[in-house]
């Protein structure tokens, strides 16, 4: 029975994961002509350490996994590249996965593009995304204790503190991390950020 519910979930949380233009971002699907820059950015021990999956360090063959992992058929969720509207420059990544706890948001920036406000932009338009396609009442996303830019991202987007638990991360083991959810009643009533 466990496994006939999950299974029904996890198809319930199935999202068509369409391209999302923001006033300065384009979130779409990874391709290979990410591959150089995702790996140069996301070789980075700031952005690794704050990552469940994420190794460092980081390669090419690392990004190319990543980028065809993300077109499997069967996965759930929608994990998109980050890239700057007018550019086209990669940024970073982010995206819906099926998680533990359910839905769950996840994001990161390069250490360049960091401190301009573009993972709440990419956060805001995944939220609702996550909201707007599927039938959730809820979204959960986390982040170490000891990252002050993600939670600022986090608080930005509405998300409420329900607490803590242990993260296995690939590079530093396990860590404390905070939990925060967001319902789709407060998510309602916060609309008029733009998104």
């Amino acid at each position: 029975m466990v496994a006939e519910t999950e299974e029904v979930e996890s198809e319930s949380l199935r999202i068509d994961c369409p391209v999302l233009v923001t006033q300065r971002l384009v979130l779409r699907p990874p391709h290979e002509d990410d591959i150089p820059e995702l790996a140069q950015l996301a070789n980075n021990r700031r952005v690794a350490e704050m990552l469940s999956r994420m190794p460092h360090p980081y390669s090419e063959a690392d990004a190319r996994a990543f980028v065809l992992g993300s077109r499997a058929p069967g996965r759930t969720g929608c994990h998109y590249a980050v890239a700057l509207a007018g550019s086209g420059a990669f940024i970073g990544c982010a995206g819906l996965d099926v998680r533990r706890y359910g839905l769950e948001l996840g994001y990161w920036i390069g250490e360049p593009y960091w401190g301009r406000g573009y993972a709440t932009e990419a956060a805001h338009a995944l939220v609702d995304l996550a909201f707007r396609a599927t039938d959730v009442d809820r979204l959960n996303v986390s982040c170490r204790v000891i990252n002050d830019a993600s939670r600022r991202v986090i608080h930005k987007c509405g998300f409420q503190y329900v607490g803590q638990a242990m993260m296995d991360s690939v590079m530093t083991g396990k860590v404390p991390v905070e939990r925060y959810q967001l319902d789709r009643r407060t998510w309602v009533s916060l609309r008029s950020w733009g998104g």
